[in-house]
C-alpha cells in the first residue's frame, strides 16, 4: 500500500465469530459460559484454600495460589468479551485502539507472569524434593515473594514492550481484528511497513518465555523423578509422584498451547485456524488446571474438606463419629 495510505484507525473491530450461523453462535454461547464460571470458581476456591487454611501455607501452594489468581485475572480479561461475542449483531465489536492496547497488553502479561510462575513452581519442588535438608533455609517467605514479583514484573515489562512496539507501527489494511480478542499476531498482520523487528521480538520473547522455561521445567522433573524413586517408602513416592506428574501435566498444557500458537512466523499461519485453537485455551485449559490440582491433589481435598465441615456443624458433628 503507499504510504499516503498508512493511516491510524479511529477504531478496531474484533471480528470474533461474527461471521457464523446466529443459532451456532448461541450454541457455542450456551456451552461455553458453564466452562467460564466453572473457571473462575475452580480458580477462586484453590486461592481461598491457599489463603484461610493453615496446613496450606507452605511455598507450593503459595505458588499455586498465584497461578490461580493469575488464571482469573487471564479469564477475566479474554473471556467475557468473547461471549459477549456471540450474542452480538453480526460486524463484530468494536474497541478504540486504547482498549484494543489495554487488553493485549494484560493478555500478554497475564500469560507472561504464567509462564514464569510455573518455572518457579517447578524449582520450590526441585528444591523440595532434590535438596530437602537444605529447603527450608532456601524457600524462605521473602523468597517466595521475591520470584512472584519477579514474575509479574517479567510478563509486565514483556507485554508493554510488545504492545508499543506493535501499536507504535502504521496500519493500513483497516481496523478488522479476525480473532475473538486483540491477539498480537491478529493485530499484526493489519500493519504496514517493515515488520521484521516486531516479528523478531515476538519469537525471541516466545524464546525467552517458552522454550527456555519449558527446558528448565523438564530438567528439573526429571531430576524429581530419579530421585523419587530412589529414596523413600512407597506412599511418600506417590505422592510426590503425584504432585509432579500434576505440576508437570499443567506446563505441558500451557507451554505447549503458547508454543503452537505463537512460535511461528506470521506467513505460515492461519487466522481462522487460531481463533478456532483459541477456544481450546480460553476455555478449556484455564479450567484443566483446578481440576488437576484439586481431584489429584489430597492436601487441596483435605482442606477443603475442613473448611466445609467448620462452616457446617452437621458435618463436623458427622466426622466426629
Amino acid at each position: 500500500w503507499p504510504e499516503s495510505s498508512w493511516t491510524a484507525p479511529q477504531e478496531f473491530v474484533i471480528l470474533g465469530f461474527s461471521g457464523w450461523p446466529q443459532g451456532l453462535r448461541v450454541l457455542l454461547f450456551a456451552l461455553l459460559l458453564p466452562l467460564y464460571l466453572a473457571t473462575l470458581a475452580g480458580n477462586l476456591l484453590i486461592l481461598v484454600l491457599a489463603l484461610v487454611e493453615p496446613a496450606l501455607h507452605t511455598p507450593m501452594y503459595f505458588f499455586l495460589g498465584a497461578l490461580s489468581a493469575v488464571e482469573v485475572a487471564y479469564t477475566l480479561v479474554l473471556t467475557p468479551r468473547m461471549l459477549a461475542g456471540f450474542l452480538l449483531p453480526p460486524g463484530g465489536q468494536a474497541v478504540a485502539p486504547s482498549t484494543c492496547a489495554a487488553q493485549m497488553g494484560l493478555f500478554v502479561a497475564l500469560g507472561g507472569s504464567e509462564c514464569l510462575l510455573l518455572a518457579a513452581m517447578a524449582l520450590d519442588r526441585y528444591l523440595a524434593i532434590c535438596r530437602p535438608l537444605y529447603y527450608p533455609q532456601l524457600m524462605t517467605t521473602g523468597l517466595c515473594w521475591g520470584l512472584l514479583a519477579s514474575c509479574c514484573v517479567g510478563g509486565s515489562v514483556l507485554a508493554l514492550g510488545l504492545t508499543t512496539a506493535i501499536f507504535q507501527l502504521p496500519f493500513c489494511h483497516g481496523g478488522l481484528v479476525n480473532h475473538v480478542f486483540c491477539d498480537l499476531p491478529a493485530v499484526l498482520v493489519l500493519a504496514c511497513g517493515n515488520r521484521d523487528l516486531q516479528e523478531h521480538v515476538l519469537l525471541v520473547a516466545c524464546l525467552l518465555l517458552l522454550v527456555l522455561p519449558l527446558v528448565l521445567i523438564l530438567l528439573s522433573y526429571t531430576r524429581v523423578l530419579v530421585v523419587i524413586l530412589g529414596v523413600g517408602g512407597a506412599a511418600g513416592r506417590r505422592k510426590a509422584f503425584n504432585t509432579v506428574a500434576s505440576h508437570l501435566t499443567v506446563a505441558v498444557l500451557h507451554y505447549g498451547c503458547a508454543t503452537a500458537m505463537y512460535a511461528r512466523p506470521l506467513s505460515s499461519r492461519s487466522l481462522e485456524e487460531d481463533k478456532l485453537v483459541s477456544l481450546i485455551y480460553i476455555n478449556l485449559t484455564p479450567l484443566l488446571y483446578p481440576a488437576i490440582y484439586t481431584l489429584r491433589n489430597r492436601d487441596m481435598q483435605g482442606a477443603l474438606q475442613r473448611v466445609v465441615s467448620q462452616r457446617t456443624p452437621g458435618m463436623t458433628h458427622q466426622a466426629e463419629f
